[in-house]
């Protein structure tokens, strides 16, 4: 139904901003479902995810993948996390239009010295903070979200060192509206994001894929499986798959193991040929022919 996208600079009160938010939502007349991401949830340290470029791209991709899994038009999915590069936030928004729901950012608005306070009282308390070094680079190249900007609209913004953030709060009240309002022909305030065809025919096409390949090579492997059982071992010739199908034709026994890897190096070699040439089969007959055809160059008779 919806994603929501926090953001701010470290300790600037956004997870507590998704709570109050969630908790807004359960009270409102919305049913569905909501779900917070964030690193914790996920079992990741904030410091050693941020301690260098390579883990920072890795934690973000994880973040990434985790929403891209969640999203659906029967829930509503809320990313706590620093959300602090403009670019990720329009790979989230590229997600949510891909999904054809509802998109909004939540900013908390809070100053640097005030996060660096916050910071330093999480410390002294035991809780969960981030080191100085992380939290200055961090701070450094903060991208503040523009509501002018697709991927930061429609924004609410929060200002947790002047007014104290609860679901009563003025933008979480907005944010619930705005996620919840039923939508017909008349609404004009709400925007549920559209896929595009290119992205919509990709994304149903590579899974669409992907299942027919998997399971038309565990077909082919099952025939071969049981017909060398019958075989006791020996050379097959002429194995049957399916009507109007080439035949298998093998000129030595094959163990299971051996069929698994060739399995998988059939659908990872399909899979990036697509990349560069036409898109990989959509239906079992052309999957179990392009396999069949692999098998028989790979194991056939010389």
């Amino acid at each position: 139904m919806a994603l929501v996208v926090i953001c701010g600079q470290p300790c600037s009160g956004k997870s507590k901003a998704a709570l109050c938010l969630v908790e807004a939502l359960k009270e409102s007349e919305s049913k569905h479902q909501v779900r917070i991401i964030d690193e914790a949830c996920l079992h990741l340290d904030r410091n050693q995810s941020y301690a260098n470029m390579p883990s920072e791209k890795n934690l973000r991709g994880v973040l990434r993948s985790e929403v891209d899994r969640s999203v659906s038009k029967d829930s509503i999915v809320i990313v706590d996390s620093l959300n602090n590069i403009k670019g990720y936030r329009y790979e989230l928004w590229c997600l949510a239009r891909a999904s054809g729901i509802r998109y909004c950012v939540v900013y908390c608005d809070v100053e640097e010295t005030h996060c660096r306070k916050w910071n330093e009282e999480r410390r002294e308390k035991g809780e969960t903070n981030y080191n100085d070094s992380i939290f200055d680079d961090l701070v450094r190249r903060f991208e503040k979200p523009d509501r002018r900007n697709r991927w930061d609209s429609p924004l609410f913004e929060l200002w947790p060192s002047r007014d104290a953030t609860d679901k009563s709060s003025a933008a979480i009240l907005d944010a619930v509206s705005y996620l919840t309002k039923k939508v017909d022909s008349k609404t004009r305030d709400v925007k549920i994001l559209q896929p595009t065809i290119a992205t919509q025919t990709s994304r149903f096409t590579e899974a669409n894929s992907l299942f027919e390949l998997d399971k038309a090579t565990q077909e082919v492997t099952n025939v071969i499986v049981e017909a060398q059982s019958h075989a006791l071992g020996g050379p097959l010739n002429g194995i049957s798959v399916g009507k109007d199908l080439p035949t298998i034709n093998i000129s030595r026994s094959v163990g299971l193991p051996e069929l698994r890897r060739m399995r998988r190096t059939f659908i990872k070699l399909t899979g990036q040929t697509s990349l560069s040439g036409p898109a990989p089969p959509s239906d079992s007959e052309s999957a179990k022919r392009m396999f069949i055809d692999y098998l028989n160059r790979e194991l056939g008779s010389s």
